[in-house]
């Protein structure tokens, strides 16, 4: 199986590649690029129109500060606000549109990633912590949408309002313009070293982000087994030292960054004080008006104040850029399990399901199944026993192709399950787990997850062989009471009961019970037990049992040891071998001699 880890351990020293993707980003700016470019024009002239106040001050003071002439142009602060209001109107539709637009590629983002990560086979799922996942498919998009645009609106202004500025400083005085620009110059030059020095420590921080993230998800769902061992100060002390990393990775993004604003302060200040005293010159010998002096350290000031401060919009920037790169990455992923070319329709079992010489293992070289050669006839009963990690679960997984064979092959009526199309081949099989997931929502919510167009009578019909019609009839709201998160206001057994209910609606020909009484008390199993045997009635059932009285009428019975089919038959047959490994299992278990 390849491997897929979304997230790289910082600590096997292996380089993160940033690939070139950005062109993957087009499809989801296409259906808005004119809204798009459009917030970015109007971007423009709301950074040019900076100029207008530093513009106006020169024959202001030339007029009325220097000359003493009371009849100064009038339209002069009429012009000011005029400018500034429109500028204000500008700033706002801008704004409106940039969050429009952001907000409409996130979510389509959103739902693009959404769609992979429901793509993907379990093994991606069993590589990944959930915390990685949501880091990756939800808070991306966030951090590439939101920050990328806010800060590119920022940035175009910024840009507009430099070069009208700079045009302005030009425009009184080129000799102070040159010292200015070159200060400019300057001031921007660290920029180019942000992204090199903080790329590797935004990879550890996302690791470390994910973490918590994680951590979260596992104290939510094992609350009872944290509060049954009295876990919470250990718990506590896990996620302070998860905290402790990122504060100390954080630290190290501010040292090999945090040092840009202020450098950028003292050149900012070094240009400042050299344009006040060569312009102090300047005006001494007349080469130009207070008017130009005042207007040209105006719009020097405009221009260095922001300048000052970008150096965090740059790394915010860089974030969303890396951001973007994950994103594509992801993107560009294939999972390992889809269809053939070609791929056919599984119609129904007619005949049998063989497991050939079937080798398979998760990790690379480390063999789960080893050469498993298994015949079952259509509308049979086979069970599967033995020690935990003999790979029982692992045998089922790879029908409904959960996982795909190393060597071998499973087929269906003769036809490589490979072949079948996966939406034909999983409506074929139904499965009833351990503990089987349930969606928050109501009892008909989650029977209908079997069958999405099933009618209240089918419904009915299932909820009564499932033994779970009284429950509803007794509920306030019947059919349509709330369970809660992953059914927690339903028993054990209930919830049971409810997973078979959903798995008889959906009638499909084949069933997989992985050790679905397992975890239930004598009086719940009962009424469970009755249940399984209505949804085994006339279909083809794979049992997985660690209870051997459950499995004692199967058509067959197959006993796995180490990944390996060690014996196979009846009940009876097994039994018969005095020191044969079944007869082992059943004497340890009923403390027979």
């Amino acid at each position: 199986m390849t491997n897929k880890r979304l997230i790289l351990d910082p600590e096997t020293k292996q380089k993160i590649k940033f690939a070139d993707h950005y062109k993957i980003m087009w499809p989801f700016i296409k259906p808005y690029w004119v809204r798009a470019l459009l917030a970015i024009l109007i971007c423009i002239p709301v950074g040019a129109l900076d100029s207008v106040i530093a513009l106006a001050l020169k024959p202001y003071m030339d007029y009325v500060l220097v000359d003493k002439n009371v009849q100064s142009p009038v339209y002069i602060p009429i012009l000011i606000v005029a400018f500034t209001t429109v500028q204000g109107f500008l700033n706002y539709a801008a704004t409106y549109l940039s969050t429009w637009v952001g907000t409409k590629i996130n979510h389509d983002l959103k739902r693009a990633l959404f769609k992979k990560m429901m793509s993907f086979e379990p093994a991606f799922f069993d590589q990944n912590p959930s915390g990685a996942i949501i880091q990756r498919f939800a808070t991306d998009a966030d951090t590439a949408c939101t920050g990328l645009l806010d800060n590119l609106k920022l940035f175009v202004s910024r840009f507009f309002s430099s070069i009208s500025l700079i045009a302005v400083l030009i425009y009184n005085s080129w000799q102070l313009s040159i010292i200015a620009i070159v200060v400019l110059l300057c001031a921007l030059l660290p920029l180019s070293q942000v992204r090199r020095r903080i790329k590797d420590l935004i990879k550890d921080s996302i690791l470390r982000s994910s973490n918590i993230l994680t951590h979260y998800n596992e104290c939510h769902a094992g609350n009872k087994t944290i509060a049954s061992y009295n876990l919470q100060e250990k718990m506590y002390f896990h996620f302070n030292e998860i905290l402790k990393n990122l504060f100390k990775l954080t630290m190290k993004v501010v040292k090999k960054t945090g040092w840009m604003t202020p450098l950028m302060h003292v050149v900012v200040s070094i240009g400042v004080g050299a344009v006040i005293g060569f312009g102090s010159y300047l005006i001494v010998n007349g080469t130009i008006t207070s008017g130009n002096f005042v207007s040209f350290i105006t719009a020097l000031i405009m221009l260095y104040t922001p300048i000052k401060g970008i150096g965090k919009n740059f790394n915010n920037v860089q974030i969303s850029f890396l951001a973007i790169e994950r994103i594509t990455d992801i993107l560009e992923m294939q999972p390992d399990i889809v269809d053939k070319e070609n791929a056919i329709e599984l119609k129904e079992i007619a005949d049998s399901i063989s497991f050939d010489h079937v080798d398979f293992e998760y990790e690379e070289n480390i063999p789960v199944l080893k050469d498993i050669n298994l015949k079952i006839k259509a509308g049979s009963t086979v069970a599967l026993v033995g020690n935990s990690g003999g790979g029982k679960t692992t045998i089922v997984n790879l029908l409904p192709r959960f996982y795909d064979v190393k060597k071998g092959s499973v087929t269906i009526d003769g036809i490589d399950v490979r072949d079948y199309s996966l939406k034909s081949l999983r409506d074929k099989i139904a499965i009833v787990f351990q503990d089987n997931f349930l969606f928050s929502g109501t009892i008909r919510d989650n029977i209908l997850l079997g069958k999405a167009d099933a009618t209240d009578e089918e419904i009915q019909k299932a909820l009564k062989m499932a033994y779970l019609d009284d429950f509803v009839k007794e509920h306030e709201k019947g059919i349509d009471c709330n369970i809660g998160e992953r059914g927690s206001a339903l028993s054990g057994g209930q919830r049971q009961r409810l997973a078979i209910a959903r798995a008889l609606v959906k009638n499909a020909p084949i069933v997989i019970l992985d050790e679905a009484t397992s975890a239930l008390d004598n009086r719940s199993e009962a009424v469970v037990q009755k249940a399984i045997d209505n949804l085994m009635q006339d279909r083809t059932v794979f049992v997985i049992a660690h209870r051997l009285s459950t499995i004692q009428n199967a058509d067959v019975i197959v006993v796995l040891n180490d990944g390996e089919i060690v014996e196979m038959g009846t009940h009876e047959e097994l039994m018969a071998k005095p020191n044969g490994a079944y007869r082992n299992l059943y004497d340890a278990q009923f403390k027979l001699k």
